[in-house]
């Protein structure tokens, strides 16, 4: 049985365990593309930074729920001095602003990837993109119940004194 290599379309056998492209296997290290791969050059860790960043940066340039996203970071981060809540709360409040954002980004990148394989209408791109958005929803609701737990007390206390 044969597979077909998403970047170069050449065959390989299915689960050879002589073949290994993912990262940190081998002496060629992690590859961006065809022609690394030829001169069996290295990608510096700065090259993987950069590209995350970019992708990062992508984001939220072009999606709008990426923009409400950092903005809701934004305001947890200003009400949790305001508030002085304690490291746990910090600590609940931090993973909520990382994982919301990731998220989208895998959204994102999904959103991209279905579009490129599939530019028309198709009912599976329509279910793979309802789904990454879906995940990002319940990611966003629970960061909500979050923010509530976290930042409801100390602010009935303050206000409510």
């Amino acid at each position: 049985m044969n597979a077909s290599n998403a970047v170069g379309g050449e065959n390989r056998p299915v689960g050879d365990p002589e073949v290994r492209d993912e990262p940190g296997f081998g002496e060629e290290g992690f590859v961006r593309n065809e022609a690394d791969k030829a001169s069996h050059s290295r990608f510096s860790l700065v090259n993987a930074f950069a590209c995350a960043i970019s992708g990062l940066l992508y984001a939220l340039k072009t999606q709008r729920n990426m923009k409400i996203h950092v903005a809701a970071a934004v305001l947890a981060v200003i009400l949790g001095f305001v508030l002085a809540i304690d490291p746990l709360s910090w600590a609940a409040v931090a993973v909520c602003i990382a994982l919301v954002p990731a998220v989208e980004c895998v959204n994102t990148a999904l959103e991209s990837v279905v579009d490129l394989v599939s530019p028309g209408y198709a009912d599976l791109a329509k279910h793979a993109k309802d789904c990454a958005a879906g995940a990002v929803l319940l990611c966003a609701i629970g960061s909500l119940i979050v923010a509530c737990a976290v930042f409801l007390p100390p602010a009935f206390a303050l206000f409510c004194q």
